[in-house]
Order: structure tokens, then sequence, then C-alpha cells
């Protein structure tokens, strides 16, 4: 994904939140050519400082990379149950960060999982969940801290990830943003 690119995706994130929080309306989207139009994945993560304030994405994206950004970021302002709704008044102090997600991949083994490189879906009955490639990496976690955080995310005993019925998936994502990354500020 070029310069161009991740501008036109984190401009798209900032005005439809701006225009959302303002009247409600969902804005329509740029044309949806190349990396744009494709279907994939993507997170919109907000924080304010160094505090993370909303974080929401798709696994598989169901449209057009500029509709799935769209909609994440409306959805991170307004529907992450971790957080109140964000306040109109409070974009002047977000920054945006966008995570683009390769296809998603079942691994058998865990070994399979670079911590960095890697994000982790974790899935069991109807339990399920997930943490981006990068919140290893800002925790410092090793892959068994991570494994164990994301088994929590999913509502599961924290060495789930240990059994046969539990499914493991691992990703990729291309991260960028409206800031540098601060020491300290944590994603969803």
């Amino acid at each position: 994904m070029n310069t161009n690119e991740k501008n036109t995706l984190l401009k798209l994130a900032r005005d439809t939140i701006n225009e959302y929080l303002k009247s409600g309306t969902v804005i329509k989207t740029p044309p949806a050519q190349g990396v744009l139009g494709e279907v994939c994945g993507a997170f919109v993560t907000l924080h304010k400082g160094d505090d993370l304030r909303g974080c929401i994405g798709n696994m598989i994206g169901r449209g057009p990379l500029v509709e799935t950004i769209r909609d994440m970021a409306i959805a991170a302002a307004t529907e992450d149950p971790r957080f109140e709704t964000v306040r109109l008044n409070e974009m002047k102090d977000i920054s945006i960060e966008i995570s683009v997600l390769t296809p998603m991949r079942r691994i058998k083994d865990v070994s399979e999982i670079e911590v960095g490189k890697h994000g982790i879906l974790m899935k069991r009955g109807y339990n399920q969940g997930v943490l981006l490639p990068q919140v290893a990496t800002e925790w410092k976690w090793n892959r068994e801290e991570f494994l164990k955080h994301t088994c929590m995310k999913a509502g599961l005993p924290e060495d789930a990830w240990k059994s046969p019925d539990t499914i493991i998936e691992i990703f990729s994502a291309e991260v960028f943003g409206e800031k540098a990354f601060h020491d300290g500020a944590k994603s969803g």
C-alpha cells in the first residue's frame, strides 16, 4: 500500500467519524480502485494521547476496503463496548491507526506464530477473540503470553490454546497511523 492510499484511508476514517458524530450521516466513500477496492479485513484504532479510546474491526471484510474503513471508523468511535461513545469535541485529541489484514490462516502448531508479525484469532465453541500483531510487541509479550492473552480476550481459560478443540488462526497486518506510535500506547 502506498503513502497516498494510506493517507486516503486515514482521511476517510477521520472525515467519517467527524461527520457521523456531527450529523449521524454516513459519508460516501472515494472510488474503490486498486488496493482501496480489495476485499480484506481491517481494524480502526483510536488513541487519545497514549490511551486506547476505541478499536473495532472486521476480520475478513465484506466489501471494498474503503467501505470497511468507513464502517469500522464509525464503530470504533461509537460501538466499542469498553468505552463511551467518542464526543465530537474529543476528535482534536484523537489519533487514528489503521490495520489492514491479510487473509486468515489456520495453524496446527503454535511455533508458526511469529510475535510482532502475526495476529491471532482464537476460537472455541461460541467464544472467540482476536489480538492484532502489534499488541504483543507493544506489551513486550513472548509467544506464550500472547496466546494466553488472546485466550482471555476470547473468554476462554488462559491455557485453552493447548486444547485440540481450540482453533487458532493467524494473520499479518499493515499498520499505519496519523502519528508516530508513542511508547506506552496500547492497541486493542
